[in-house]
């Protein structure tokens, strides 16, 4: 009986099936890539805002506190974005012919609030409370970074799911003494592992109730 393929097909085939399976994995390797890419993930992208606020500036040579301009993050879910007047505080004294600031003088002659571009965005299904954190010891450091370096603001961590239970399973190591979670310059000490364990217990951290799924989709 006459072959309808000649014998180099076979070896044609079996390299088909080995460069096909190799394709979908270069493949699914690749948008693993481009998934925790800055590209996807806008991690340290700086973010155009209205006005190039710098917390170099700010925070890192005029020391200013966080909570001077997010005065609700000790108490709220929510870290406010800085009102206007809040501003013009010192800027009615400062600078008050800057062109860089002419929209915020407008914001205070019309009332109109100033449309700043968020940095940190989680989704609708994730419950995050600002004041939980701060007052429990984390630094606004472990999740915003060095802004006291950022002339521009951007991401500095994914805060994806992987990230926070990183946190959420051993939070001792990441845990300051209250008077330190503002702080952009504090060093943890040499024996961080033991006080961190101390920290736990003083600020009474329960960490089984941490990765209960209802605690951050509720």
């Amino acid at each position: 009986m006459r072959q309808l393929f000649p014998p180099v097909a076979n070896t044609i085939a079996r390299f088909s099936i080995i460069g096909g399976i190799v394709a979908v994995a270069a493949l699914v390797f690749t948008l693993g890539l481009l998934d925790r890419s800055p590209y996807k993930t806008q991690v340290n992208v700086p973010v155009e805002q209205p006005v190039p606020f710098s917390h170099e500036h700010h925070v890192g040579q005029l020391g200013i506190d966080c909570r001077y301009c997010h005065t609700s993050v000790e108490n709220s879910s929510f870290a406010n974005v800085p009102s206007t007047d809040i501003c013009m505080t010192c800027h009615s004294q400062l600078y008050t012919d800057s062109p860089m600031l002419a929209p915020v003088r407008e914001s205070l002659q019309t009332g109109q609030p100033l449309e700043w571009n968020r940095v940190n965005t989680l989704p609708d299904f994730v419950y995050f409370d600002h004041s939980a954190h701060v007052e429990h010891g984390v630094a606004c450091e472990e999740c915003h970074g060095r802004v006291d370096q950022m002339p521009l603001t951007w991401k500095a961590q994914t805060l994806n799911m992987g990230f926070c239970l990183d946190c959420h399973r051993d939070p001792g190591p990441r845990l300051r003494p209250e008077n330190e979670v503002f702080s952009m310059t504090w060093q943890p000490p040499a024996d961080q592992a033991t006080q961190g364990q101390k920290l736990l217990q003083d600020y009474h951290i329960d960490v089984n109730l941490l990765t209960q799924c209802s605690t951050c989709h509720r």
